[in-house]
């Protein structure tokens, strides 16, 4: 049981179901008719490649975990993984992810998988503790999973693909800022500083945060200007990135942990709730 454990955290079980959920649920907008099986292939391939890329991500983050607290009892830092195995591990799970994206379902998808894993773990992941532009690089495979589940099932890229992304792309802003101004002492442990703003938990990575989520609202109501989605998209989309840009606005005005909580939660409301209502108004 403790070895399932360790392994569960090693791969980042909760955040890779929530990749998988993204990639799931665009897969669903796309299928005039469900094929359970090619699901199954994405949800297999789609939790290996990001279990993968978390792998990596603590192998090479191993010294700079042991120096946070929110990190300090990930497996290889708390001693209950070895790096050789740990290694062996994430290759097998990143070869075994590409492979079944690439064959099970088609080539495209792979590609789409081996980009996520190559931006992540090879520059996202290094870039961290060089400049605060590690969270843009690092939108770019985030938002790969909503695009991935789609073209899973047309094999080619196109207008709703291409939407999916740039709405979780933006999203993700003020998703990890919030995060980041909340562990920015924890993450300057390490040598990371991941807010935009030089002055850190300042106006100015605040304000960031709440020009992408302003920017987010008109982006979010492309689906239905194009007339893929319905009117009711629209309006709970509508809604929804109000509240989310004012939970950013409470950032800016506040400064403080709680309103980052605050858009925190809003940012895990606002990402579901977005992704179900264009699936379920698919016109």
């Amino acid at each position: 049981m403790h070895r399932v454990k360790a392994y569960a955290a090693f791969s980042k079980m909760r955040l890779a179901s929530l990749v998988v959920f993204s990639a799931g649920v665009s897969f669903f907008m796309a299928s005039d008719q469900i094929v359970w099986i090619d699901f199954m292939w994405l949800v297999l391939g789609g939790f290996l490649v990001t279990g993968s890329s978390n792998g990596f991500n603590q192998v090479i983050e191993k010294d700079f975990d042991k120096l946070m607290v929110r990190t300090q009892n990930r497996p290889l830092p708390a001693g209950d993984m070895q790096v050789k195995e740990a290694m062996m591990v994430a290759l097998i799970m990143g070869v075994l992810g590409i492979s079944i994206l690439w064959f099970a379902l088609n080539p495209l998808s792979g590609l789409l998988g081996t980009m996520a894993l190559i931006m992540y773990v090879g520059v996202y992941t290094p870039m961290k503790r060089m400049s605060p532009w590690a969270v843009f690089v690092g939108a770019f495979p985030g938002a790969i999973p909503p695009m991935l589940g789609y073209v899973a099932v047309t094999g080619e890229f196109g207008l709703v693909p291409g939407l999916l992304f740039a709405i979780q792309f933006l999203w993700q802003f003020p998703h990890f800022w919030a995060i980041a101004w909340k562990l920015d002492d924890d993450y300057r442990k390490a040598g990371f500083s991941l807010l935009p703003s030089a002055g850190g938990k300042d106006a100015s990575s605040a304000f960031q945060a709440l020009v992408y989520s302003l920017f987010l609202i008109p982006l979010s109501l492309l689906p239905t200007y194009f007339g893929i989605t319905g009117s009711i998209a629209a309006v709970v989309v509508l809604v929804a990135g109000v509240y989310y840009a004012f939970e950013a606005y409470r950032l800016y005005k506040n400064l403080d942990d709680k309103s980052a909580t605050r858009l925190m939660f809003a940012s895990f409301i606002y990402l579901p709730v977005v992704q179900l209502v264009l699936w379920l108004d698919k016109v």
